[in-house]
């Protein structure tokens, strides 16, 4: 393969490209998109890589999806990605399935002892010696057209994938991991984690559970519908309707949109135009049942479950400790504090975590 790094951006320069590519065992995969001002991430630039050499792929190119669409959802060959959950949510679009089946170089790292978050230039540089530049991940990439310094940070997210991918298997191997790997990567494929539920939208909201129950159910009810809108304008939530002032809204509950006006938390042309969906928001939140909704004082656990949480974490710390990964690799204390609350260790662990957690955490439940 061709190491220009002009973007390809007419569809029969990519044919040849894709052709190629799709003779690979596996291939490095990443993107470029941009946020700020929309609620999907808006693709700017797709990279890809084989053992020969980089292709960078433009999406806002006159480009034929579909040869990029057949190679990214080939099912019999691997795609490696650094934190891959990202890329693929971005990718949805295109595809609209999943890619893969996927090695995330992130979750192989996390099992072979680095922290469950390292980055893809930390690990190049600790595994393959190699210092990548910095300076253009906040950059405008779809900018058009791009620079040379763009370019070449953009390639480099895929130059050295395949390589690090192969260096961490081989390390699971020697630790007898590969297994692990091999479950940990199996939920990228679910497509029910990529899938966007409004209903669950509450939970971006921190300390929620600190709320009396009935103001759960208001900011629940104006989360979801906020959602629901971000989705259908394609803006971002906080555009819609930002977080304090809808947790001012769960709080004062005004029961009409002359109500919303007195609190002067909108300019008037907002309150015209989504006064009275939040006001029948906040009105389908009063016709709700607060049964199963958890309210705890000063967002702690009371001190029984404090001390049960202390002591679960302590004993998946040894764990993690004696098998040399880092414990919220393992556990996090979500996932404890889900058994606290009284959810069984088999329904929040399975695989390897629930083989080695079983047992400690049983010593220590009574």
């Amino acid at each position: 393969m061709s190491q220009s790094l002009s973007p390809i951006t007419r569809a029969e320069d990519l044919t040849p490209v894709a052709a190629r590519l799709a003779e690979a065992s596996r291939i490095a995969v990443d993107t470029e998109f941009m946020r700020e001002r929309t609620y999907y991430a808006e693709l700017a630039l797709i990279q890809l890589a084989d053992a020969d050499g980089v292709a960078l792929v433009d999406p806002l190119g006159d480009l034929d999806t579909a040869a990029v669409t057949d190679l990214l959802t080939r099912p019999g060959q691997c795609k490696v990605l650094h934190a891959a959950r990202q890329d693929v949510e971005v990718l949805l679009p295109w595809t609209r399935l999943p890619i893969g089946p996927i090695l995330d170089t992130q979750i192989a790292a996390a099992l072979c002892g680095y922290g469950p978050q390292v980055g893809y230039g930390e690990l190049v540089a600790k595994e393959l010696n190699v210092v990548l530049e910095k300076g253009q991940a906040r950059t405008d990439w779809k900018r058009r057209p791009l620079s040379a310094a763009q370019l070449s940070y953009a390639a480099d997210d895929v130059r050295y994938l395949l390589a690090l991918a192969s260096q961490l298997e081989e390390k699971l191997a020697e630790l007898g991991r590969s297994a692990w790997l091999a479950e940990d990567l199996a939920a990228l494929a679910d497509p029910a984690l990529y899938r966007v539920d409004p209903a669950d939208a509450w939970q971006r909201f921190k300390g929620i559970e600190t709320l009396p129950a009935r103001e759960q159910l208001r900011l629940r009810a104006l989360a979801a519908w906020r959602e629901e809108r971000a989705i259908q304008r394609n803006l971002p939530r906080g555009w819609v309707l930002p977080d304090d002032i809808a947790r001012t809204l769960a709080r004062t509950a005004p029961r009409t949109v002359a109500d919303l006006g007195q609190l002067d938390l909108m300019d008037a042309s907002t309150l015209d135009k989504l006064g009275p969906a939040i006001i029948a928001a906040l009105e389908s939140a009063a016709e709700q049942s607060v049964d199963g909704i958890v309210q705890r004082l000063e967002g702690r656990p009371d001190p029984i479950e404090r001390d049960r949480q202390k002591r679960f974490a302590e004993a998946a710390k040894q764990v993690a400790t004696l098998i040399g990964i880092a414990p919220e690799v393992l556990a996090t204390q979500r996932d404890l504090r889900r058994i606290v609350r009284g959810e069984a260790v088999d329904q929040v662990f399975s695989g390897w975590r629930l083989s080695l957690l079983a047992e400690p955490l049983a010593r220590v439940s009574d």
